[in-house]
């Protein structure tokens, strides 16, 4: 869109550069001319005044005065010899002709190469000043291309983070209304979307533990009825048993295959690189405040998660550290058994011991934010197969547990070719 805006600015300058500068050049070109012979013609009559003031001597002084230095003064008369003043003007000279009392001419005459370096030099400059306006449309086209089309991309990009279950919310604005009533529409969305995920993933928690727990006492009942003796009664019992086995099963496949829909953008990434850009989005939100953010990440740590989840819930917890938190921030990450940790924590003074064991409970919060915060984080990185715990209340330390990268998921580079001998 950048490329479009700013050629059809440009096309729209150029065209009118050539509109209006050609003519203007042609113009100013025959103004040079016609000034020059309008100068010729003034000098004229003021010697044809002082001829007609003198009729029979003729002073070379002064018509001199009223002659250019480089120009020529060729007087007839009637009877008389054709008599010349001043300089040879060289040939194709610029001339002037003015008629004067008893039937006389005066001739004026000036090189034509003056008049030709005149018009050279006021044409330069008007073609100068419309390579100037070229250039001055030209930064306010590419300046006018980037206030429109870096907010639009802004935009589109939040409106597919929000689609890969970014659901943070952009303070950044454009100072452009429309964009800007778009981007308070997008995180009025996202904060309903990240509510309504939160909900549905703690319903199918609820309702899978219920159902579990319902099969649970079904098959027990079913155990005690399989003792039965009556062979009728034992039958059916042991048939009902392995229905009720069956439906386990199936509930189980139902989870792992929500659980795989959920993880289905998971791919190996860099934590290193991927919790950087969290570090360069929420870092200028501490340095405003007078704090510090930290990123203490090793090289060559891949973990197979989406990348706009891991970067959701991690930005959660520094903006719950930059909230409720104090003193330097720091996410750091090491390798484990298996499993890649990644810890989030400040130096304030912890979370309150009445709220440890309902820090991530929705609704539940120190001051009068939202209390989602948390909460999300943690469906976040359930969704990824992670792991996310308070691993100490003062000074607080969230730890999330992501799963490690595979071999077969990281994508070995290929040998460079070799030329046969």
């Amino acid at each position: 869109m950048r490329r479009r805006i700013l050629q059809s600015t440009l096309l729209v300058v150029a065209i009118t550069a050539l509109v209006l500068g050609g003519p203007l050049a042609v113009t100013t070109w025959q103004l040079v001319e016609d000034i020059t012979r309008a100068d010729l013609t003034s000098r004229l009559e003021v010697i044809a005044e002082r001829l007609e003031e003198q009729p029979s001597a003729v002073d070379p002084a002064t018509l001199a005065l009223a002659v250019p230095a480089t120009g020529r003064l060729t007087l007839d008369r009637p009877g008389e010899p054709s008599r010349s003043f001043g300089a040879d003007t060289g040939a194709d000279p610029v001339t002037e002709t003015l008629p004067f009392a008893h039937g006389g001419t005066i001739t004026l005459t000036e090189p034509r190469s003056i008049m030709r370096t005149q018009q050279v030099q006021v044409t330069v400059i008007v073609l100068l000043l419309v390579v100037i306006s070229i250039g001055a449309g030209t930064i306010v086209a590419t300046l006018t291309a980037r206030r429109l089309a870096d907010p639009l991309r802004d935009v589109a990009d939040r409106a597919a983070r929000l689609g890969a279950g970014d659901f943070r919310r952009t303070p950044h604005r454009h100072n452009i209304p429309e964009l800007d009533r778009v981007s308070d529409v997008l995180d009025t969305s996202a904060a309903a979307l990240a509510e309504l995920v939160q909900r549905e993933r703690a319903l199918v928690g609820d309702v899978s533990h219920q159902l579990r727990s319902r099969i649970t006492a079904l098959t027990l009942r079913l155990d005690e009825l399989a003792a039965h003796p009556d062979p009728e009664a034992r039958r059916e019992a042991l048939a009902a048993l392995e229905q009720t086995e069956r439906l386990s099963d199936v509930l189980d496949e139902l989870l792992e295959a929500s659980r795989a829909a959920r993880a289905a953008g998971a791919e190996p990434m860099d934590l290193r690189e991927g919790l950087a850009a969290v570090v360069e989005e929420w870092r200028p939100a501490l340095v405003q405040a007078g704090r510090t953010l930290r990123l203490r990440v090793p090289e060559g740590l891949l973990a197979r998660v989406t990348p706009a989840r891991i970067r959701e819930a991690v930005g959660a917890l520094v903006d719950n550290a930059t909230q409720h938190g104090g003193g330097t921030v720091t996410i750091s990450a090491r390798s484990g058994d298996s499993l890649l940790v990644v810890e989030v924590s400040d130096t304030g003074p912890g979370i309150p011991e009445e709220l440890v064991p309902h820090v991530f409970d929705r609704g539940v919060s120190v001051q009068s934010s939202t209390g989602l915060g948390l909460a999300l984080a943690r469906a976040l990185v359930e969704a990824d197969g992670g792991r996310l715990e308070l691993s100490r209340a003062r000074p607080p330390t969230f730890t999330i547990f992501l799963p490690a990268a595979r071999a077969d998921d990281v994508v070995a580079p290929r040998p460079p070719a070799t030329t046969p001998r």
